[in-house]
């Protein structure tokens, strides 16, 4: 798992058109690296309308939006063109990129052990740094005050950092 301060692991993956896209293609930028399970999911799909529903704030931040998971482009334009998505899906199939930002592992459901994604949330700052992450994500929450969703937490954060 890369800690606040590390260098962002680099990538360079298909989105859902196909286009290679890297992490170098947002220096200078903010950009929010989510890595869910799978496409059109309960959680998953909650966590995409979330983070679209956000998307204009997170734009006003200077920051872009990208979830990575393993399905493929062809399923992530599915995915987009069902939801109405206005962000981009990246498609890691062999979990290199998932690995090197410690988005892979271990999971236990119902007392089973398995490999698998870890839902987890990077902040990279413009120069390429963590400068938040949260790992084992929880899309909405609730709280003895509400839900709190993910999406929301993550703006807000990124907000704060802005701030200092």
């Amino acid at each position: 798992m890369l800690n606040i301060g590390d260098n962002a692991a680099d990538f360079s993956l298909q989105d859902q058109n196909g286009t290679l896209r890297s992490l170098a293609d947002y220096s200078g930028k903010w950009l929010i690296l989510y890595f869910y399970p799978k496409d059109d999911t309960p959680g998953c799909t909650k966590e995409a309308c979330d983070f679209t529903e956000g998307l204009a704030d997170f734009h006003g931040l200077n920051a872009e939006v990208l979830g990575v998971s393993k399905d493929s482009p062809a399923s992530h334009l599915k995915f987009i063109a069902k939801y109405d998505l206005k962000l981009n899906l990246l498609s890691d199939p062999d979990t290199t990129v998932m690995k090197a930002y410690g988005a892979w592992g271990e999971k236990q459901n119902y007392g089973r052990v398995f490999e698998g994604v870890i839902r987890s949330t990077f902040i990279i700052d413009p120069l390429g740094r963590i400068a938040e992450r949260w790992a084992k994500v929880q899309v909405r929450a609730k709280r003895k005050n509400g839900e709190v969703r993910h999406a929301d937490q993550v703006r807000d954060k990124l907000a704060a950092l802005q701030a200092r």
